[in-house]
């Protein structure tokens, strides 16, 4: 019959997936081979064994991790170590020591060979049993910038001393035609004698020592010195009779007397009168320098007593100061 005689609304019939043919062969097969086997019998040991695949041993021969004991030195060890590293600082030390002894007999053959500055001035001849007493050379001491105001103000100081010779020429001219004028003849000389070396020594080796060491102090001893001077220019060029001078008022209370020494005296006394210009101009000039090296009276006040304390001279009259005090003070006690 068809699919038709079947009546949908029948209960449906139950059915069990395990009775397939297939599935109900294969685990009646599996069940008669477990209920035979047994794992604690010989035969399935050997047979278990026989199928268990064997493991893959190492080719080498495996040996077991062993821990190396830690070894401390023996103190024969150490000490012999220890004179290594002596043995070796000495041979370092005694190599630097032939190392400095040989720059030192470098140094003392360069020492031997170089020729340190002489003092070139003044020039006189070598056959003069004076010496020269200062060094002097612009181009090697002076900076550049500094070249041509130095050389300036030591021009100035030969015209300061050539004027100081024309006016003891001029007051042994109005000496000779003024017997009472002997006293003017007399300090004129005075004047030559010691306003020329006090000149170079009191404001141009000052100068000359602050432009080539750039000196505080140096620059302050020129300025009050240097001023002195200009003060005793202008004094000069005025001519007070009596004082050695031969300046204006000098000369022209000669004029009625003696035409010719009247001019002389005029020309020292213009001498004077262009010392005094140029004093004043170079003044300007160095101060102007001066505020542009950054020198100050403190640095000036720093100088000066660092020279003071490191002066021999000054040193040895402390100590004896001191040590003379101290013997006085015991004595007394």
């Amino acid at each position: 019959m068809s699919s038709f005689d079947t009546n949908p609304f029948a209960d449906p019939v139950d059915v069990n997936p395990f009775q397939d043919p297939s599935v109900t062969q294969l685990t009646n097969a599996n069940q008669g081979g477990l209920n035979e086997f047994n794992p604690f019998t010989e035969s399935s040991r050997l047979t278990n064994a026989a199928q268990t695949t064997p493991a893959t041993q190492p080719v080498g021969p495996s040996q077991p991790a062993v821990l190396q004991p830690s070894v401390e030195p023996t103190p024969q060890a150490v000490a012999s170590a220890a004179q290594a590293g002596l043995l070796q600082q000495q041979e370092e030390l005694e190599r630097k020591a032939a190392e400095l002894e040989r720059k030192e007999r470098e140094l003392q053959n360069s020492a031997a060979g170089f020729n340190p500055k002489q003092n070139n001035w003044p020039p006189l001849p070598k056959f003069c049993p004076v010496k020269p007493c200062f060094y002097q050379d612009f181009s090697t001491d002076i900076p550049a910038d500094y070249q041509r105001i130095c050389k300036m103000l030591y021009y100035l100081w030969m015209f300061h001393s050539v004027t100081l010779l024309l006016n003891l020429l001029a007051c042994l001219a109005w000496f000779s035609v003024v017997p009472e004028r002997g006293v003017d003849f007399g300090l004129s000389i005075l004047w030559f004698i010691l306003f020329t070396p006090c000149a170079f020594l009191c404001w141009y080796r000052p100068i000359y020592k602050a432009f080539r060491s750039d000196s505080s102090f140096s620059f302050f001893v020129f300025f009050f010195i240097f001023f002195c001077q200009i003060a005793i220019y202008i004094i000069q060029a005025v001519g007070i009779p009596g004082w050695g001078d031969s300046g204006w008022i000098a000369a022209l209370s000669e004029v009625r007397m003696n035409l010719a020494v009247a001019i002389i005296m005029m020309v020292v006394a213009s001498f004077f009168t262009v010392c005094s210009v140029l004093s004043l101009f170079l003044l300007k000039r160095v101060h102007s320098l001066y505020r542009r090296t950054g020198a100050s009276f403190q640095r000036a006040q720093e100088e000066f007593s660092q020279g003071i304390l490191t002066n021999r001279g000054f040193q040895n009259a402390a100590s004896g100061a001191a040590s003379a005090a101290a013997q006085s003070a015991f004595r007394g006690n």
